[in-house]
């Protein structure tokens, strides 16, 4: 597990009365309560999206808590969250397992065009910032992710130095509080299973999709994977037509309203 120091300046007082806050979390309401009180000083955000399990795999349990309509744990538009939670925790990876403050903006694309009103995608249109943090379970062998997303700039600096400070507590409370049903069942197919299963898209087809949605293009691809741009370009023929569409956007778009959507 990661090793977290308090700040040895005059915030010590309130990060106390936070971390005692938290120790009183057993239900979602408290939780939510908590995170949209005192937290807010130090973490500003708009929704706490949280991810657990094998991030390799896909297999990926979540947990919402926000005030925003649709942004519930498992409401419409939420089938495709180890996607998207999958590509928050490359970022959180990439970063040296550090807190990770990013332009949501470029994480958008991820969902789709159609977002129905009122549902998880819609409220997810209007973020701006992103702060991600995680922590391993080194014993349990898998990872505990937790993003931050505000309609506002979330302040990079002060925000990382807090987020490292509260995870052990962020975590130990949703810990504490009792699982939902849908929790309980076993993990949903990753993504890469569901564009396998539905589209019939093969391994190699995938890891061209992902780059595609991503805004590269043949040459690029090709240079990223080791192979032609021509070989690259027959991939996204045979792409199009397992998908019936005819251009890149139209086959990202539809790839991201299955897993989205469902």
């Amino acid at each position: 597990m990661q090793s977290h120091s308090m700040p040895v300046s005059g915030d010590s007082g309130h990060y106390l009365k936070l971390i005692e806050g938290a120790t009183a979390i057993r239900r979602h309401v408290d939780l939510l309560d908590w995170l949209q009180g005192d937290v807010q000083q130090c973490l500003p955000h708009d929704i706490l999206l949280a991810g657990w399990g094998n991030f390799q795999e896909g297999s990926i349990r979540h947990d919402i808590v926000s005030r925003l309509p649709g942004a519930r744990s498992y409401a419409v538009g939420t089938d495709g969250l180890p996607f998207l939670l999958g590509k928050f925790h490359e970022s959180w990876v990439l970063a040296g397992r550090q807190p990770n403050s990013l332009d949501f903006r470029n994480f958008e694309y991820l969902l789709g065009n159609a977002s129905l009103p009122d549902s998880f995608g819609s409220a997810l249109r209007n973020m701006r910032s992103v702060l991600i943090h995680g922590m391993r379970d080194e014993r349990g062998q898998y990872e505990c992710l937790y993003v931050l997303l505000s309609v506002h700039e979330i302040p990079a600096e002060s925000a990382s130095g807090a987020i490292k400070v509260l995870m052990p507590f962020i975590d130990s409370a949703l810990r504490q509080v009792a699982q939902l049903p849908q929790q309980q069942k076993p993990f949903a197919k990753s993504p890469r299973v569901v564009q396998e299963e539905i589209f019939g898209l093969s391994e190699r087809e995938i890891q061209i999709m992902d780059w595609v949605a991503m805004g590269k293009t043949n040459s690029e691809i090709g240079s990223i994977l080791n192979i032609s741009g021509f070989t690259v370009k027959n991939h996204m023929q045979r792409i199009f037509q397992k998908l019936n569409v005819f251009n890149r956007a139209q086959a990202v778009s539809k790839i991201n309203g299955v897993i989205f959507n469902g």
